[in-house]
């Protein structure tokens, strides 16, 4: 595997001592500590955090969205909306801006699917459900094209390999916005335009200050040279695993219709598709997003083996 770009931190020690912090308040938010499991992968290390891992037998692996972490699915223990206990594994996908090398592959090989593989034998995982989020969905339809042996069902929130980022006038300014002032200001009006709708879709205030002062510190100390999600188009036929798809009818990024249009045509192996009236461009954030995977498990598992979960 070939590492095309590397993105790295201004001043490792300093930022990376930032992310400790920021990852203690939202621990003493939640009231819960992660596992922390480092490996090493063909991109370098790679973190990855962990819920329950060594109890239960069903296993979850989510991969995150661009300039975000996975540990964004937890705002307000929001994976205990799954309602059902797994062992969960969080993966901090190189090239973005958490602990684990900034290394990438080109993001039109399959190489992040190779890589995905990789991080599950390292952790033992031989099938597993899997989900990602907007760059973590390009992720999981790698992995659903180079071994979708490893594959129970993905889920796909508002990923961005389904269509073109939008070049909507509105949805360029409140996404530059930020990136070409990194204020608390400026990312709050990028969150609730673009990533969240408010009355419906939103955190705690608690949960909305740890995303703010993550976005923050991710534009401002990360020189980040990954590449962007692509639409996929024809090579998503070429993925051979169950595939869910959820969207937010909110989606300023990558605007729903489009990409269940696309997804419909293209995919296969698709299951299902669910639609979230007014939630924004984060499903990953929504509990009723989290119950209907908790749902979609609890009834795979039930047809596979007859046990109620």
């Amino acid at each position: 595997m070939d590492i095309k770009r590397k993105s790295a931190f201004k001043d490792e020690k300093k930022d990376f001592q930032y992310l400790e912090n920021w990852v203690n308040r939202l621990e003493h938010a939640n009231g819960r500590q992660y596992e922390r499991i480092g490996i090493k992968t063909a991109l370098g290390k790679t973190h990855v955090w962990g819920i329950n891992t060594k109890t239960g037998s069903e296993t979850l692996v989510i991969f995150p969205g661009a300039r975000t972490t996975s540990l964004f699915w937890d705002f307000d223990k929001g994976l205990d909306n799954l309602n059902v206990k797994l062992r969960i594994f969080l993966i901090e996908t190189n090239g973005l801006p958490n602990f684990s090398d900034g290394g990438t592959p080109g993001i039109r090989s399959l190489d992040y699917g190779h890589w995905a593989n990789e991080v599950l034998e390292k952790l033992e995982i031989n099938k597993a459900f899997i989900a990602g989020a907007s760059f973590g969905g390009l992720v999981c339809m790698k992995l659903g094209i180079t071994n979708p042996d490893k594959i129970k069902a993905a889920f796909l929130l508002s990923p961005g390999c389904l269509q073109p980022f939008s070049m909507k006038l509105s949805n360029l300014y409140y996404n530059l916005l930020p990136i070409i002032k990194p204020t608390e200001k400026n990312v709050l009006t990028f969150l609730n335009k673009a990533v969240f709708s408010k009355p419906d879709h939103q955190l705690s205030a608690e949960a909305e200050k740890l995303i703010t002062d993550y976005e923050v510190f991710a534009i401002s100390r990360y020189n980040d040279k990954t590449e962007r999600p692509y639409y996929m188009d024809k090579q998503l036929a070429e993925v051979k695993a169950d595939t869910y798809l959820l969207e937010g009818d909110k989606d300023l990024l990558f605007p729903f219709q489009k990409s269940i249009d696309n997804a419909k045509k293209h995919i296969k192996t698709l299951k299902e598709i669910k639609v979230f009236e007014n939630v924004g461009h984060g499903i990953e954030t929504y509990g009723k997003a989290m119950n209907y995977i908790g749902e979609k498990i609890k009834n795979k598992l039930l047809q596979v083996s007859g046990i109620r979960f």
